[in-house]
């Protein structure tokens, strides 16, 4: 069985403003640190909001004939597209209409634990039939994105797994230029089911496998008492924008157009990619953060989470299908359609030549980065079915405790830390670290600097180094992305000492 099933739709294309001024690793959480005028005390709780979230059931057409009843924001998927300003204090009112206690998540942004909406770091919940009044100063600039971070468990219908992602683009001071327009996608499949096995291969990522690494799953298999594999999750529908390929407008085009595409992956556990037959994309920030080296690529790929800012410059006329490599995934719907003005048919697939995805393309060459102050060594591990039919993950040998939430690993406030990661499992994980960025430092045995993100994939039985600074206090979490994986222990906490 294969667990990338993916429908996806077209059209429902949001515009926004602008994508990020250059910044560099250290000047990024420049609107972090910014002043602020202050209010009177109290003030801001009287004054009207600048947005509305109310989580609830939702309904969703994704296809003819074919709606799904899943929990959204503002009963619509994707959320509604909330349009900060980089240093300007913002006010948003979440209302909570389900019987459940929520968590909204600031995915990338540089705010304190009290909003963050992490329970594992202490942000209070919001209430069922309750609300909360958040107030944050955005940042920063560029595309994030908020989300759920509930338990799910195996619960199919919460977490990640419903409806819950919505869009943030948090306007630059200084607006860029380079293209015409932009489009904005957001990944993301429903009606979830449990199988066994069906894990994702890695080999689309750079870097060979290290037989150390490999050889450590191995034994622990071998001395495992349970042989058989957990429990992954498929999906029967997936969708973009809420729509599968052909349910709603196509994307029109026109010859010589510069389009920038901001693409979301909303997934609670799919690794995706893109295409677009005779174009290329000119990447130009991922996770919102420019990169040093923009570079054109046939090939996209997306871990769960990830954002990819790129440019497509329109000049091989037709009607196009946008799609996954993935024929099964695509022959399901995932593709959404672009078409050039004047141009009519069916819409064309081209499969593109062989790519491997590599990061370290976007970095700067030949530029080294400094020395940590303390490295922080981790191994990451599965042990298979260990937990009521689900897979148990560890870093370095302990799973996360939902009871005790007690702090793994302990920093101090300034300084710079260096995470050396090494995956002795199979799967892919789309590592993020809470409330600060990091620096790709090495990767797929390349060494590499300037690409700042969020969040990073971690090809099975690979490893990657990335970078630090401690200058957002409070307690901060880490983990993979993967809904499965973070619930049944693939989580950390660090605290400021």
């Amino acid at each position: 069985m294969d667990r990338r099933k993916f429908i996806q739709s077209a059209g429902l294309a949001l515009p926004l403003s602008g994508i990020i001024p250059a910044s560099a690793f250290g000047l990024v959480k420049a609107s972090h640190h910014e002043t602020e005028k202050k209010a009177e005390p109290g003030a801001e709780q009287k004054q009207k909001a600048d947005y509305t979230i109310r989580i609830g059931t939702g309904l969703v057409e994704v296809g003819p004939q074919h709606i799904v009843s899943t929990t959204t924001y503002n009963g619509q998927f994707p959320g509604p597209l909330l349009r900060f300003k980089e240093g300007q204090r913002t006010i948003v009112d979440i209302y909570n209409d389900t019987d459940s206690p929520e968590q909204l998540h600031w995915h990338g942004q540089f705010i304190p634990v009290s909003v963050d909406g992490s329970a594992e770091e202490g942000t209070p919940y919001i209430p069922a039939h309750g609300m909360r009044r958040e107030i944050f100063t955005p940042g920063p600039s560029g595309l994030r994105f908020y989300h759920t971070h509930t338990v799910a468990g195996a619960d199919l219908n919460a977490g990640q797994y419903s409806g819950q992602v919505g869009p943030v683009y948090i306007e630059p001071k200084i607006k860029p230029t380079g293209y015409d327009r932009e489009e904005f996608l957001m990944l993301k499949e429903f009606e979830p089911y449990f199988m066994r096995g069906g894990d994702m291969a890695s080999d689309f990522l750079s870097g060979p496998v290290i037989p150390e690494l490999k050889a450590m799953q191995d034994k622990a298999e071998k001395d495992s008492p349970i042989k058989t594999k957990g429990y992954e999750v498929g999906y029967k529908v997936f969708t973009v924008n809420g729509r599968r390929l052909g349910h709603g407008k196509p994307i029109g085009v026109k010859y010589g157009e510069r389009i920038l595409f901001h693409i979301v992956n909303g997934s609670g556990s799919e690794i995706r990619s893109l295409a677009l037959p005779g174009h290329t994309f000119k990447i130009i920030a991922m996770d919102g953060f420019p990169v040093p080296n923009p570079a054109e690529v046939p090939v996209l790929w997306l871990g769960t989470a990830e954002r990819i800012s790129a440019i497509v410059e329109m000049k091989h006329p037709g009607v196009w299908v946008m799609g996954d490599l993935a024929d099964d995934d695509r022959g399901s719907g995932m593709g959404t359609i672009i078409q050039y003005a004047g141009q009519k048919g069916k819409p064309q697939w081209v499969t593109p030549k062989p790519f491997s995805w590599d990061y370290t393309v976007f970095g700067k060459k030949n530029s080294p980065v400094p020395q940590p102050d303390e490295v922080i060594k981790m191994i990451f591990a599965k042990q298979n079915g260990a937990e009521k039919g689900f897979n148990r993950w560890t870093i370095n040998g302990v799973a996360f405790d939902m009871m005790s939430k007690k702090a793994l690993f302990h920093l101090k406030k300034g300084k710079r830390y260096r995470l050396q990661m090494r995956n002795a499992s199979d799967d892919i994980h789309p590592i993020h670290l809470h409330r600060h960025s990091f620096e790709i430092t090495k990767i797929g045995g390349k060494h590499t600097s300037g690409i700042i993100k969020d969040v990073a994939m971690l090809g099975g039985f690979q490893e990657m180094e990335v970078d630090f600074v401690a200058d957002n206090p409070g307690l901060t979490l880490f983990h993979c992305h993967m809904q499965l994986h973070m619930d049944f222990g693939f989580m950390a906490l660090f605290d400021y000492v």
